[in-house]
């Protein structure tokens, strides 16, 4: 297999509350998956901070409305289960709407 292809397996992830699921992992390279039991807190901690930055950003601007929406692709680096925020295309995929509201005239007065 070349190093530029890749493919996908599915490894059982231990959830923070304990819990026990299955995940379709990408992977590239040769690097062997494996299917010991991997835990799932680097992709929530990543989930985490993509959230805190983009509060941070939303909180300076002040919208009415956000709606944030990314996809993440779970992948296996040294053997740990890490998130990458891609699109099917293997490009970066962030989609960001904000709404602001204007007072109603009865509450400009």
């Amino acid at each position: 297999m070349a190093f530029s292809e890749s493919r996908s397996d599915t490894v059982p992830v231990q959830l923070p509350n304990g819990s026990l699921v299955k995940v379709e992992v990408a992977q590239g390279g040769r690097e062997d998956v494996g299917f010991d039991v991997k835990s799932f807190k680097g992709v929530t901690d990543a989930i985490e901070g993509v959230a805190e930055a983009i509060t941070a950003s939303l909180q300076k601007v002040s919208p009415s409305k956000a709606i944030v929406k990314f996809g993440l692709e779970i992948q296996i680096e040294q053997g740990s289960l890490i998130a990458a925020i891609v699109r099917g295309t293997g490009k970066t995929n962030l989609e960001v709407t904000l709404e602001w509201e204007q007072p109603k005239k009865s509450e400009q007065s």
